[in-house]
């Protein structure tokens, strides 16, 4: 009786012990960051964490439920892929970053999938099965394509004015040695220079960029002299304007005096805007406003340019967008232009509104506020 008595205190303290691990292993579970499924060898969900069920956006038990229905997964081409057939046919751990979960709405989210079988010791009694390790990745994702987009992109702006000022530099040489034509000469080294200024501008967009998306652009705080900003813009760009043929204007409000706000970020901006203007309008007028408003000053840059059609408005500061409209396509540009010029709007708590008419012209306008108030 005595051995009995033992032996029912050991399973007892045996199966308490099982419980008590049991409930460390779900506790554990339940606290990681990551999506936890164990399924069993009939690929029935036996345990899931909180995670799990927000990544699969339900808000019930899966316990008892068949992985293939709480789970739809899409390759990277949108197909379907059975995933009990994808976690029978896994012998070893692995895992997969190019899989999207499909939900009922029919939106979809990219997943990393981590698949491990459950083998247990030779002669070992118990469940067998599999776990699987489910992550949100949409935001790698898209980051990873953008560095991809940005590297593509970069490198053919780049490729291209320096095949352009290579040639026309090697053309100087030539002429030189055979001819010594100056004229020739001149007009080579002109071309190549031209595209050397454009690199220069691509690496100090791609400069400005990279410091304001990693938050290290620093904002100093003076009383900015708006008519003489402005006067200084206009004689800066009046010379670009005439050799175009146009005329270039600008006005500043009785009532306008002084801006505090970032000098630096402030000319930058309006700066953005009058090139943009030059590039785009190929007669007529360009016009730099200064007007008073309510706690700062409202700059205006008005062109009787090409214009924005009203879809290409909604991505005129996207990174890296060009128009695919011929006339944009003629001159050289980056596509960062205008997304560094909002990245700078933000910095200085500026607000910006663009009207514009195809073949008449657009005007952007800021309203910067005086800052330290």
């Amino acid at each position: 009786m005595g051995l009995m008595v033992k032996g029912m205190i050991a399973r007892r303290t045996s199966i308490t012990e099982a419980n008590l691990e049991h409930e460390r292993l779900t506790s554990l579970i339940n606290s990681m960051a990551d999506g936890v499924l164990a399924v069993d060898t009939q690929m029935h969900v036996v345990m899931s964490n909180g995670a799990a069920l927000n990544i699969l956006d339900v808000n019930s038990s899966l316990r008892g439920r068949k992985l293939g229905g709480v789970v739809h997964l899409l390759d990277k081409n949108n197909q379907p892929i059975d995933i009990e057939t994808l976690v029978k046919q896994t012998i070893t751990p692995t895992s997969n970053r190019d899989l999207l979960i499909k939900y009922d709405d029919g939106s979809t989210m990219n997943l990393y999938l981590s698949i491990a079988p459950v083998h247990l010791g030779y002669g070992k009694q118990g469940q067998q099965g599999y776990v699987l390790l489910l992550r949100d990745i949409t935001h790698e994702k898209s980051l990873e394509e953008e560095r991809d987009e940005f590297i593509s992109v970069v490198s053919h702006e780049l490729r291209t004015p320096i095949a352009i000022a290579e040639g026309n530099i090697s053309n100087a040489q030539f002429i030189g040695e055979k001819s010594g034509d100056m004229k020739l000469i001149s007009d080579a080294l002109k071309q190549a220079h031209e595209q050397v200024l454009f690199l220069a501008d691509l690496i100090n967009d791609l400069s400005t960029l990279s410091r304001a998306e990693r938050g290290k652009l620093n904002i100093d705080i003076e009383a900015i002299d708006v008519p003489a900003l402005v006067r200084d813009l206009t004689s800066n760009y009046t010379p670009q304007a005439k050799a175009k043929g146009l005329a270039f204007r600008s006005e500043v409000d009785a009532g306008v005096k002084t801006l505090d706000s970032s000098k630096l970020y402030v000319r930058e901006i309006l700066q953005n805007f009058i090139t943009n203007a030059l590039k785009y309008t190929q007669k007529g007028s360009i016009m730099l406003r200064a007007e008073t408003a309510d706690k700062g000053v409202r700059f205006i840059v008005q062109d009787t340019g090409i214009g924005i059609s009203k879809t290409d408005q909604e991505k005129i500061f996207d990174k890296f967008f060009r128009s695919e409209d011929y006339r944009t396509r003629k001159t050289n540009g980056t596509g960062l232009g205008l997304y560094v010029t909002l990245k700078l709007a933000r910095i200085v708590h500026a607000d910006i509104d663009v009207e514009s008419e195809l073949n008449k012209g657009s005007a952007f306008s800021i309203f910067i506020p005086h800052l330290g108030e």
